[in-house]
């Protein structure tokens, strides 16, 4: 299954009492898909995944596969640090008919690389759908090295990476030491074209509910060969990139949304909206790409 060079990991709308703001759900896919966007990742990190119940995640990836009609993949965001209640959710959506899996590194109970390796391993052989792994230290407490990443690969359906872990020592040597059928993602949309450059295929994008196009010029410029508009497009879209994540995301995300009159809603405690300050820097960053007048 080729999720495509942009992926877009999405937020989950909410309406004004928190509930699964639905209606808007289908809008924002509709919106994703029209802007560039390959394949639809649900109930990732920006999808506020800690904070919806398993009956939630089912609903979600249910509306997603509804709304996307076949246009798009849709990929499940399935994991956790319970090993057995990932296995559960994955076979669930599974049976849904999602067309991948996303999991990411179990938080807060820090296993070890061997640990990792058999919580991935475990959760991947019991479905028939291609995985893709999640590393990012900054929000799970454990980096997933190099050589587990290695040994993974040769699980049959272990095809992907989403690497967020800012590392680029690690990333090299990933890039550098990886199958050819290991696909590798930036997980940071700013260094998606650095990674494209030593050997990355994509990003799973925050910036692509805002900048799709913009993004997908952007690659598809590298790709065929043309770096200096890549690289033009890359400058451009930096202040973007970073104004997206001044506070913890999805937070800076949803207040973009808004301002752009797309669904997203507020957010679920533990996090609260944006501050009036990042609001200011979206607003203006938004104008001058064009996208607020």
């Amino acid at each position: 299954m080729d999720f495509g060079r942009l992926v877009t990991a999405m937020a989950t709308p909410f309406q004004r009492d928190g509930s699964l703001d639905e209606a808007g759900l289908k809008i924002l896919v509709d919106h994703l898909i029209s802007t560039g966007t390959t394949a639809l990742l649900a109930c990732g990190t920006t999808g506020e995944s800690p904070t919806l119940s398993h009956a939630e995640k089912l609903r979600v990836f249910e509306l997603t596969l509804r709304a996307a009609d076949g246009r798009v993949p849709v990929i499940a965001g399935t994991g956790g640090n319970n090993t057995a209640d990932s296995v559960a959710l994955s076979r669930e959506a599974q049976a849904l008919g999602v067309q991948g899996l996303l999991l990411v590194s179990p938080y807060y109970n820090r296993p070890t690389q061997d640990g990792l390796y058999a919580h991935f391993r475990t959760v991947a052989e019991a479905v028939d759908l291609p995985v893709m792994l999640y590393n990012i230290p900054s929000r799970t407490g454990v980096n997933i090295e190099v050589e587990t990443l290695l040994r993974l690969a040769e699980v049959p359906n272990i095809t992907s990476v989403k690497e967020a872990s800012g590392n680029f020592s690690q990333i090299l040597r990933l890039a550098a030491e990886k199958p050819d059928d290991l696909i590798l993602y930036s997980g940071d949309d700013k260094f998606t074209l650095p990674m494209m450059a030593v050997g990355g295929y994509g990003v799973v994008s925050v910036a692509s509910h805002v900048v799709g196009a913009e993004m997908r010029r952007m690659m598809d410029a590298f790709v065929e060969g043309d770096v200096a508009t890549a690289r033009d497009w890359a400058n451009r879209l930096l202040p973007i990139f970073d104004a997206l994540f001044l506070v913890t995301s999805p937070a800076p995300l949803k207040a973009a949304l808004s301002l752009l009159g797309l669904p997203g809603g507020g957010l679920r405690l533990p996090l609260v909206d944006a501050p009036e300050r990042v609001v200011d820097v979206l607003r203006r960053e938004l104008t001058r790409l064009g996208k607020l007048s």
